[in-house]
């Protein structure tokens, strides 16, 4: 899957989780899954630097640094989180532009390869949002541009502007709220990247799922992002995990390969 003109593997991996709101004392397990997301092939992860407040960012450059020339780290910027329970759109021109000065410091890197707005914030014009990151971008200090949680509106009102390669959408079996979305995604070759793609593990007591995964010697949950990857070549999954066992079960869902009756029977009935 092309992201840009960068080439990532249609299963990435998000990695909020290994932080969590507040980062954890002992990083070595985060850190040692983080290394073995790329040691299996992953080579597109996503974190945001409201992630730890900025600490998931600097987990991955301990981690990674110095960085593969396949290996596409993802950012976000445009939201902040006050509390657990809190996220709040912050996209005032000048704010997008320090919180992404201050990812490229703590990712280690001159050039963001992707940095997508986190959300669109309804008390700031669009049009300006939009122009402190096509400013970013015009600097040589991001690469490629995206987008999260945006209606097909939005999404074409945007590109008026920039240039957008990805659309991170909450999106999975049972949650298909944005399905226009992925589909106009697809007509122009635009990633989709959905987030919560096995609805944080949700998908565990379908019946429908458990039994696919009987007969495929797999579990619900590969057999739920087996079927986003069988969705749409433009979809690429970020499952997150702080289990380096689970992140290698979630990498193999890449192999599944599932029938045409397989697929209509999990679209029919939406996971249940």
């Amino acid at each position: 899957m092309m992201i840009g003109d960068l080439e990532v593997h249609r299963l990435g991996f998000g990695a909020m989780r290994l932080t969590g709101f507040r980062p954890a004392e002992d990083r070595t397990e985060a850190i040692k899954v983080a290394r073995r997301a790329v040691e299996l092939g992953v080579n597109f992860i996503d974190t945001a630097d409201s992630y730890g407040v900025g600490a998931n960012e600097d987990l991955l450059a301990e981690a990674l640094y110095p960085y593969t020339d396949d290996l596409l780290i993802a950012t976000k910027v445009g939201r902040t989180r006050p509390s657990p329970s809190e996220w709040t759109p912050l996209g005032r021109p000048e704010y997008l532009r320090q919180a992404a000065e201050l990812s490229l410091r703590r990712l280690k890197v001159e050039r963001i390869d992707l940095l997508q707005l986190h959300r669109i914030d309804p008390t700031v014009p669009f049009q300006d949002q939009l122009g402190a990151l096509a400013q970013l971008q015009s600097e040589g200090k991001v690469r490629h541009l995206g987008l999260s949680e945006v209606t097909v509106e939005q999404l074409e009102e945007a590109r008026q502007v920039i240039d957008v390669v990805s659309v991170q959408n909450r999106y999975n079996l049972t949650d298909r709220e944005h399905e226009a979305v992925l589909d106009h995604c697809a007509e122009r070759s635009i990633a989709f990247v959905p987030w919560l793609p096995i609805a944080n593990g949700d998908h565990a007591s379908s019946r429908i799922l458990t039994d696919l995964a009987a007969e495929l010697e797999a579990t619900p949950a590969q057999i739920s992002l087996a079927w986003l990857l069988h969705r749409s070549p433009v979809v690429v999954p970020i499952p997150g995990t702080k289990s380096a066992e689970h992140l290698e079960e979630n990498v193999a869902a890449a192999r599944i390969q599932l029938t045409a009756e397989q697929l209509e029977r999990l679209s029919a009935a939406g996971g249940r």
